[in-house]
């Protein structure tokens, strides 16, 4: 299984506009073939801040959705909301206590 994390940093007036879009896809994204979870999370000590966490049943299907039509959309309208560059991890599981 494969964990990708997105942490986003949005201009103060843009948040709204990134949560109407996260609603809008949000049953899209996690119906993609290999998604098994999808959460939005915002920080506690800056309400600007918010990550992405998902899993992928492997790296290929998290590719895959990366370049498909779906990601390509929402990542546009999402990406000039930004103040800050992103940040992005793909991980993998080594060990569950």
């Amino acid at each position: 299984m494969i964990t990708r994390i997105v942490r986003m940093h949005f201009k103060g007036d843009r948040v709204e506009q990134f949560l109407e879009i996260f609603q809008q896809h949000k049953t899209a994204i996690r119906n993609v073939n290999g998604c098994t979870h999808l959460e939005l999370l915002r920080d506690i000590h800056n309400p600007l801040a918010y990550t992405t966490l998902s899993h992928w049943t492997n790296a290929s299907d998290l590719e895959a959705y990366r370049n498909s039509e779906l990601f390509k959309d929402v990542w546009g309208r999402v990406k000039v909301l930004f103040a800050a560059p992103t940040q992005a991890f793909s991980m993998e599981k080594l060990l569950e206590l």
